[in-house]
């Protein structure tokens, strides 16, 4: 069986020309670095749901990209992540949403599929599970990132000046990051 592992970054648009060399480098590193971390999970027969949890935990940890670390901030100036994990050979499910401190969301995630009857966890019910399991939690200064504020203070401007969601430009949409993963025996998460 042949494995396989595809991943997205979720830094927002990032349009070459509008990025220094060195600043390219930095992503591509960030983005390197994730999938050689769910790649060493494969080669060694690891499971796929293993192998997309190392490659998303890679760039949460990385404030380059808008996951965990480096997450884009809501218009309350929070930081709410989110997180979901599917594990197509037993087609089950997990996710969270609204966490402010929880280190990794998407190994809360995959908790949540894998620890409880539900499919989905949220703010407080969804920290207080992360707290109970040992989940490794952070500050709110962890999540922060210059960049990603300075994005909210430009959105806050758009908007003061009448802006709607059709006047988004397209450098200022944000997605976040995302891995699927085939492992030997055929299991896709």
């Amino acid at each position: 069986m042949t494995i396989a592992l595809a991943l997205h970054g979720g830094a927002g648009t990032l349009r070459r020309q509008d990025m220094s060399a060195e600043q390219e480098k930095a992503y591509r590193k960030g983005l390197e670095k994730a999938l050689d971390a769910g790649h060493a999970v494969l080669l060694a027969g690891g499971r796929a749901l293993d192998a997309v949890c190392a490659c998303v935990c890679a760039l949460e940890d990385d404030p380059l990209f808008n996951a965990g670390c480096g997450s884009v901030y809501n218009l309350d100036g929070k930081q709410e992540m989110e997180a979901a994990v599917m594990d197509g050979s037993l087609q089950d499910a997990g996710s969270v949403t609204g966490l402010s401190q929880v280190q990794n969301p998407v190994l809360l995630a995959r908790a949540v599929m894998e620890r409880t009857p539900h499919v989905t966890l949220g703010f407080a019910a969804a920290e207080d599970f992360a707290r109970r399991i040992g989940q490794p939690m952070q500050p709110p200064a962890y999540f922060h990132t210059e960049k990603r504020w300075q994005a909210l203070q430009l959105e806050m401007e758009r908007l003061a000046q009448g802006g709607g969601d059709e006047d988004i430009p397209e450098d200022r949409k944000h997605g976040t990051v995302g891995a699927v993963a085939l492992d030997e025996q055929g299991r896709l998460a």
